[in-house]
């Protein structure tokens, strides 16, 4: 079956547009948003004129018409929680998105661009496994303060790829399996996968978890609400630290994972001790999410960016193969996992989920 689909996935600086005939990409482009061209949007729903003429222009640029696509993949925005699937990108969406209860991010205005062109060319506009799934069992849920649930919020897209993908190298499908999946990039999620469903993750935003290259992950809860109250930081810088500027940022001045390992190599033994610390925390986040899946896991999956770090990967190869075996999906691979969920649904592989 052959299909021509548009892909969008915008990000806080880029606008990436593909077009895949079936699941082969025919071209993927990454369009940068300088801050002189962004600041002038005072929301983020101000950007959306912007986003689309970016995503018909590269289209224009390709020579792209709009009349060869059968679909329109969107990456989802922040919206109510809802479990993993395929879902038509509907009005209701639309709105939660734009009420800005479940958070801002510029893929609202990607939902809305993909909904818009859908309605014009009478063609579904889809979004698959939103950045807000939520399959945690019950005992995930609890924080230890009956105000405080804990909250689902991770690489639900390149997780999910990931998994069907170890899945059919295993011989079998994800709904059969028990996986560990390891996003590990600009944030890290670490998800238990039991047959199909992440019954636990990290919320990898801005609550617990391995600190990253710029997010501090857990922290000690007292030490943390000292700092709050320490006069010293706006609510604002406190929030920075945990969602931006914490991890190897704070730490150690960057975000690249190619720059501190220059810096190791070149002999900086403070580089080295925080990549090893980064390495130990995804490894004790992995082991628990064994202890989640009592021992039973068909194989541990190392996706995103850093997972084309070979120390890293070694690091944690020597700290969890007792686990399960290790198995490597290197990349984001988002623009591909939505290619390849529309096709889901053109082939009737699975079937709309309701939103």
């Amino acid at each position: 079956m052959e299909k021509t689909l548009l892909v969008i996935n915008l990000g806080s600086t880029s606008t990436k547009i593909a077009v895949s005939k079936s699941e082969d990409m025919l071209f993927t482009e990454s369009v940068p948003h300088t801050a002189e061209e962004l600041k002038k949007y005072q929301r983020i729903i101000d950007q959306y004129e912007l986003r689309e003429r970016t995503v018909l222009d590269v289209l224009a640029e390709k020579k792209v018409a709009l009349e060869q696509l059968d679909g329109i993949a969107s990456r989802g925005g922040n919206m109510k929680p809802i479990p993993g699937g395929i879902y038509e990108i509907c009005p209701a969406m639309i709105d939660d998105m734009k009420s800005g209860k479940y958070g801002q991010h510029p893929n609202m205005c990607g939902g809305i661009v993909a909904h818009q062109l859908g309605k014009k060319l009478n063609i579904p506009a889809l979004t698959v496994d939103p950045p807000t799934v939520d399959e945690l069992c019950i005992s995930a849920t609890y924080s230890g303060i009956p105000l405080i649930r804990r909250q689902s919020s991770f690489h639900a897209l390149n997780q999910k790829a990931t998994a069907r993908k170890i899945a059919e190298q295993l011989g079998r499908k994800y709904e059969d399996v028990n996986l560990i999946v390891a996003h590990l990039g600009g944030g890290i999620s670490v998800g238990a996968h039991r047959r199909g469903k992440v019954v636990d993750v990290n919320n990898a935003l801005d609550g617990d978890g391995p600190f990253s290259p710029e997010r501090a992950g857990t922290l000690p809860a007292g030490d943390l609400v000292k700092l709050c109250y320490s006069g010293e930081y706006s609510r604002e810088q406190v929030l920075r630290l945990v969602q931006g500027g914490g991890g190897l940022m704070a730490y150690l001045g960057t975000t690249s994972g190619l720059e501190i390992e220059k810096r190791i190599t070149e002999g900086d033994m403070v580089a080295a001790e925080v990549f090893e610390a980064m390495a130990y925390q995804v490894a004790k986040e992995i082991g628990a999410c064994a202890a989640v899946l009592e021992g039973q896991v068909d194989a541990i999956a190392l996706t995103g960016s850093l997972a084309y770090s070979e120390r890293l990967v070694e690091n944690l190869k020597k700290k969890v193969s007792f686990i399960a075996q290790v198995r490597l999906d290197p990349g984001e691979n988002e623009m591909a996992a939505l290619a390849a969920g529309a096709m889901r649904y053109f082939k009737g592989t699975e079937q709309l989920s309701i939103y």
